[in-house]
């Protein structure tokens, strides 16, 4: 058997698949997070609560009003992308142009009260999520059994991560979003409906947290505070890949994954904490993050 610094071959392999899974959770979720603080400038702290709201919808629909899987895995991002366009047009918009720290404030409260409401109805403990019947199952890669579902949970992630990042970096539509939130007045004399683009950049930014609870409540226990402590590194993602970079945040939530899964095999008690010390020597050497803009 193969030995790489003193642990098996299969075992590296199996950690960083699994690192692989997690990163594409962490890839999606800084991905809504850089869209918003990238385009809009707000800090949204209530994305972690988003994203366990995308995950407690496909409970409900499954539990109550018997939608399956695949249905919710529309409408549930589809509801809270609703939601945070409500919110940005009734709250977050009169923030505009104040400090980063209202944003913050703001969505800190909306995220409060989103846990409170779900907690007083469903209570805090974990509820299980059928894995739907195409994607049970699992493939024997030699070195490990992948199970099929978590192979779909990295390929979902990778097509809109890509395609996000494709739409706002290469196409028409994307130069008018940066030209909207880089100078309003000129992109309106030319046509350009800001607000509406700025509502519209809003929920998707929130719909991406959600979607990314749905393809997470198969493999978790869904409950109110599912995402109260991984957007905490979620943060730590986006301000190592840059804040407001799409790329980076694809890139390193991916890569940070990997770290966090190999940390398992040769430091486990470190596993929690590899991302932060990555943040650390990261923000030392390039304040920027990897792939952000220096001011």
């Amino acid at each position: 058997m193969t030995v790489i610094l003193g642990k098996p071959l299969p075992v590296l392999m199996a950690q960083l698949l699994l690192g692989l899974v997690n990163g594409s959770f962490y890839a999606l979720l800084s991905l809504g997070l850089a869209v918003i603080f990238g385009l809009l400038n707000v800090i949204n702290f209530s994305h972690g609560a988003l994203y366990m709201m995308g995950a407690m919808l496909a409970w409900i629909g499954a539990e109550y009003l018997g939608l399956g899987y695949w249905p919710m895995l529309v409408l549930a991002p589809l509801a809270v992308g609703i939601l945070g366009m409500v919110f940005e047009r009734l709250l977050l918009r009169r923030l505009q142009g104040l400090d980063h720290l209202y944003g913050l404030l703001l969505t800190f409260g909306a995220t409060l009260l989103i846990q409170g409401l779900f907690r007083s109805f469903f209570g805090v403990s974990g509820q299980p999520y059928a894995v739907p019947e195409v994607l049970r199952g699992s493939v024997n890669l030699g070195f490990m059994v992948l199970p099929i579902y978590r192979a779909w949970v990295v390929l979902v992630s990778l097509v809109v991560c890509l395609l996000t990042w494709f739409v706002i970096e290469r196409t028409p539509l994307g130069a008018r979003l940066r030209a909207g939130t880089e100078n309003a007045a000129l992109a309106q004399a030319f046509g350009i409906n800001v607000p509406l683009m700025i509502t519209l950049t809003y929920g998707f930014g929130v719909a991406l947290a959600a979607l990314a609870g749905v393809l997470a409540a198969p493999v978790l226990q869904v409950q109110p505070l599912m995402g109260s402590d991984l957007i905490i590194v979620v943060f730590a993602v986006v301000v190592i890949g840059g804040m407001g970079s799409i790329a980076g945040s694809i890139v390193t939530g991916l890569l940070l994954g990997v770290v966090e899964g190999l940390a398992r095999v040769f430091y486990p008690p470190g596993s929690a904490t590899v991302v932060f010390v990555v943040m650390a020597i990261v923000l030392l050497v390039r304040p920027a993050g990897l792939f952000g803009r220096e001011a």
